[in-house]
C-alpha cells in the first residue's frame, strides 16, 4: 500500500475529519468521497466518470431490510455532486433485469427499465453506467477516467500493459460501448478473475472498488498512481514525447496578443450555423502537443474515450498559419482561414454520411470545438463559457492519454463507426433534448462601461442574468472586484478600464476576446456629470464630461465595430445617455450638450453601420438617484441647488414631477437595454425613455 504523502501523480484529499461526520450516513460519505475524486482534473474531468454506494434500507412497501444503489445520476459531475444529483435503486431489482434482457439489440430498451427499479422517488435520472455499478458485488465503487488509466486502456497492447503494470490484481475487458452487457462483462471478469482490486476498460478508463467508502477512495488512488509511474518511466526510457518538438513557441505575450486578434475571427468561421463562445489555452502541456512532430498523425486520428469526443468533436482543426503570421489585416487573414473550415465540415458531413443509421438524429453542427494553431495556442468554442472551457479541458485529458499511449507502445483511437454510434446514440440525443431551453442572452458577449456599481452593474446583472457572458469595465479596480464576485463561475470577468484613453479600451476588447471570443454587446454606461451655470463651468469640467461621454463612446464603437465585423454575426451598440439631452434645463450646459451628442452620434453611427446588421440605440434615464453612482457628492448638491430643494428631498421631487409618479431604479434602465438587445431586434437609431413619463423629453 502506498503512503498517503507519498502520492506524486494525484492529489490525497481525503481529510479524517471531514468524514467523521459522515461516519453515520454512508451515502454523504459516497458524496464526499466524489467531490473529492473530482476535485482532481488528473483523476476524471467535469461529468466524467461515476461514483456510488450499496447500503442497507428499510423498504417502505414492505418495512423489510433491502439494498439500495445510490449512484450519480445522468448528466452529473462528481466533483460537485450533491443528494439531489444522485439516483437510488433497489440493487435486488436491478439484477434482476438480467433475466429480461434481450442482447445488445435490447440496449435502449433497459435504459427505460431502470426506472423501475427505483427506491428513491427523488432520484435523478439513472444514467446509462448504472448497470455496471449494479451488477458488481461491491458496497463501494468508482468509475474513473484518469489520463494515466485511459493512455493504458488506449495503448496498442492494452491487456499486455495492464498485466505488466499490476499483473493478476487487476482483469481488463475490451472496448464496449456503455450499457447492460458492459456491467455483464464486469460481473463475468470478476467470475473469472476472483480477488482482483479493480478492471481497466479498454479504450475507456477504470473501475476499483472498496468495502468502504475510504478504501475504495484510497484503491482508486493506489491504481492511478502504480499507472503514473509507469508511463513517466516510460517517457524518461524514451527521452523524447511526441516525436520531439517541429514548431517552436511565441514568446507568451506574443501567443496572447495573436490570440486576442485571431478570436473574433475563429468565432465567426465556428458561427456559421450558430453562436458560439470561445476559449484560449496555451499551457505547457498543450504546447508541447501541439509543436510536436507527431501532431499531423494523432490529431486526425480523434480522442478514445467517449466522454473526451461528445464535448471535443472526433478530431481537431490544425490550422496551417505560421506562428508568425502577420494579423493585422483581418480580411486577408479570413480568406487564408476559410478554406480550412470549408474543408473540416466537408469531411464532418463525410463521416456522418458514411456512418449514419436509419434512426440516427440529423447531423448536427459541422464546425469544429477544437482548433490547434501551433507555436501559438488551442481554442475551443462551444455554446457557453463552461461547455467551451470543459472542452478544452477534456482536450488537454487526451493530449495526455495520447502522451502516455505513445510512450506505453502506440496511441489507439475508436474505430469512426464507434464514435459515430455514441456521438449519435439515440439516448444522447434523447439527453440533449431534455436540456432546458437556452436563455434570450445566452452565446452572447456584452461589454459594459461603468459597471464598478450603479446603472452599469444593474445593466450587467441583467446581461447575465439572461445569459450573456459580461465584460465589466471601470476606471475603480476596487470596485470591479468586489462587482466581480457577485456572478457565478464562467459568468463574467472584468477589465479596467479608463474610457478617455483609446489603448485602455482596446485592453478591455482583448480581455474579451481572450475571455469569451469576441464581443457582442457594448453599452455604454460610465459617466459622470457636473452641475454648473455658464459663468462656472470651467474648461476643465468640459473637457471631462465630452472626454468620458462623448469622445469615449467614440472609440468604444469605433474598436467595438472592427471586432464585430471581423466576428460577421452583427452586434448591438447601446448608449446611456439622458433626458438631459433632449430637455434643456438650468446649470446644465457642460453636461446636457455632452449627452446631447452621445444620442446624435447613436443616430450617425445607426445610419452607417446598419448594412453589418451593427444596432445602435440610446436609453435616457431620469431622476436615478438610488444605487446611482453620479448622484453622489456634487451633482446632487447642483441639481437640489438648481430646483431649490434639498438634496433628500430629491427623490420625491423626480418621482412626482414624472407622469407616472414612480421612482426611477438601475433595473429598470437595465430592462430597457434588455428590451433593445433582446426584444426589439428590428430597432436601430431609436431612444428609449426611461423617465415615468416626462412630456418634454417626448422625442416626437
Amino acid at each position: 500500500m502506498i503512503k498517503t504523502n507519498s502520492f506524486k501523480y494525484v492529489d490525497y484529499l481525503w481529510d479524517d475529519r471531514k468524514a467523521a461526520a459522515f461516519e453515520n450516513n454512508q451515502v454523504a460519505l459516497f458524496l464526499y468521497r466524489s467531490n473529492i475524486l473530482g476535485a482532481d482534473l488528473r483523476i476524471t474531468n467535469f461529468g466524467g466518470g461515476n461514483t456510488s454506494c450499496k447500503t442497507i434500507e428499510k423498504d417502505p412497501l414492505t418495512d423489510q431490510e433491502v439494498e439500495v444503489m445510490w449512484i450519480k445520476g445522468s448528466g452529473g459531475d462528481i466533483g460537485t455532486l450533491t443528494k439531489a444529483g444522485i439516483a437510488g435503486l433497489y440493487t435486488e431489482r436491478l439484477r434482476n433485469l438480467k433475466n429480461v434482457y434481450g442482447g445488445l439489440a435490447d440496449e435502449d430498451r433497459m435504459v427505460g427499465l431502470f426506472d423501475h427499479c427505483i427506491f428513491d422517488l427523488a432520484s435523478k435520472a439513472p444514467s446509462i453506467d448504472t448497470p455496471l455499478h449494479g451488477l458488481l458485488p461491491f458496497k463501494h465503487i468508482d468509475h474513473l477516467h484518469p489520463d494515466a488509466l485511459i493512455a493504458v486502456a488506449a495503448a496498442k497492447d492494452s491487456e499486455k500493459v495492464t498485466k505488466e503494470i499490476w499483473g493478476d490484481t487487476m482483469g481488463w475487458v475490451p472496448w464496449q460501448r456503455p450499457g447492460f452487457d458492459l456491467g455483464l462483462q464486469l460481473e463475468k471478469c470478476l467470475h473469472d478473475n476472483p480477488g482482483i482490486r479493480g478492471i481497466v476498460l479498454g479504450g475507456h478508463g477504470l473501475f476499483t472498488w472498496g468495502d468502504s467508502s475510504y478504501a475504495c477512495y484510497l484503491n482508486s488512488l493506489e491504481v492511478i498512481e502504480m499507472a503514473s509511474e509507469f508511463i513517466e518511466k516510460k517517457i524518461r526510457e524514451k527521452g523524447k514525447v511526441f516525436g520531439g518538438q517541429k514548431v517552436q513557441s511565441l514568446p507568451s505575450f506574443e501567443r496572447t496578443e495573436k490570440a486576442a486578434r485571431l478570436m473574433p475571427l475563429l468565432r465567426g468561421l465556428c458561427s456559421s450555423e450558430n453562436r458560439m463562445i470561445g476559449h484560449f489555452t496555451d499551457t505547457n502541456v498543450v504546447m508541447e502537443y501541439i509543436n510536436s512532430n507527431d501532431l499531423e498523425r494523432l490529431a486526425p486520428m480523434g480522442t478514445s474515450c467517449p466522454d473526451h469526443f461528445l464535448r471535443t468533436k472526433i478530431q481537431p482543426l490544425v490550422l496551417t498559419l505560421d506562428p508568425k503570421e502577420d494579423l493585422s489585416d483581418s480580411a486577408k487573414i479570413l480568406e487564408k482561414l476559410k478554406p480550412a473550415f470549408q474543408k473540416y465540415r466537408q469531411e464532418y458531413a463525410a463521416y456522418y454520411e458514411t456512418c449514419t443509421r436509419p434512426n440516427s438524429p440529423a447531423m448536427r453542427d459541422p464546425n469544429p470545438v477544437i482548433i490547434l494553431y501551433p507555436g501559438v495556442g488551442m481554442f475551443s468554442f462551444a455554446k457557453n463559457k463552461q461547455t467551451t472551457r470543459v472542452a478544452s479541458e477534456f482536450y488537454i485529458n487526451a493530449i495526455n492519454v495520447m502522451r502516455g499511449a505513445e510512450a506505453i507502445s502506440e496511441y489507439t483511437s475508436l474505430p469512426r463507426q464507434e464514435a459515430f454510434d455514441i456521438e449519435y446514440w439515440l439516448l444522447e440525443e434523447a439527453k440533449l433534448q431534455r436540456m432546458p431551453k437556452e436563455q434570450p442572452l445566452s452565446r452572447k458577449v456584452a461589454l459594459v462601461t461603468g459597471a464598478g456599481g450603479g446603472i452599469g452593474k444593474a445593466i450587467a446583472d441583467k446581461m447575465a442574468a439572461e445569459g450573456a457572458n459580461v465584460v465589466l469595465s471601470d476606471i475603480a479596480e476596487d470596485r470591479l472586484k468586489k462587482a466581480i464576485g457577485t456572478y457565478k463561475p464562467d459568468t463574467a470577468t472584468f477589465a479596467v478600464c479608463d474610457v478617455t484613453k483609446s489603448e485602455s479600451i482596446a485592453e478591455a476588447y482583448k480581455k474579451a476576446c481572450l475571455e469569451f471570443g469576441g464581443v457582442d454587446i457594448v453599452v455604454h454606461s460610465a459617466g459622470l456629470a457636473i452641475s454648473k451655470p455658464l459663468e462656472e463651468t470651467t474648461e476643465k469640467d468640459w473637457d471631462i464630461l465630452q472626454n468620458v461621454l462623448v469622445k469615449g463612446q467614440f472609440e468604444l464603437a469605433k474598436q467595438a465595430v472592427e471586432i464585430m465585423r471581423m466576428q460577421g454575426m452583427g452586434g448591438d451598440i447601446i448608449s446611456i445617455a439622458s433626458k438631459n439631452g433632449l430637455v434643456a434645463g438650468p446649470n446644465n450646459v457642460g453636461y446636457g450638450t455632452a449627452k446631447a451628442a452621445q444620442q446624435h452620434m447613436a443616430r450617425l453611427l445607426a445610419a452607417e453601420l446598419g448594412p453589418d446588421k451593427i444596432r445602435v440605440n440610446t436609453v435616457n434615464p431620469d431622476g436615478v438617484i438610488v444605487g446611482s453612482k453620479i448622484w453622489e457628492g456634487a451633482w446632487a448638491e447642483g441639481r437640489a441647488k438648481a430646483y431649490g430643494i434639498s438634496v433628500a428631498e430629491l427623490p420625491a421631487h423626480y418621482a412626482k414631477r414624472n407622469l407616472l409618479n414612480e421612482i426611477i431604479y438601475p433595473e429598470d434602465i437595465a430592462n430597457a437595454v434588455f428590451a433593445l438587445v433582446a426584444v426589439l431586434d428590428k430597432s436601430t437609431g431609436n431612444i428609449i425613455n426611461v423617465d415615468g413619463g416626462m412630456a418634454n423629453a417626448f422625442v416626437r
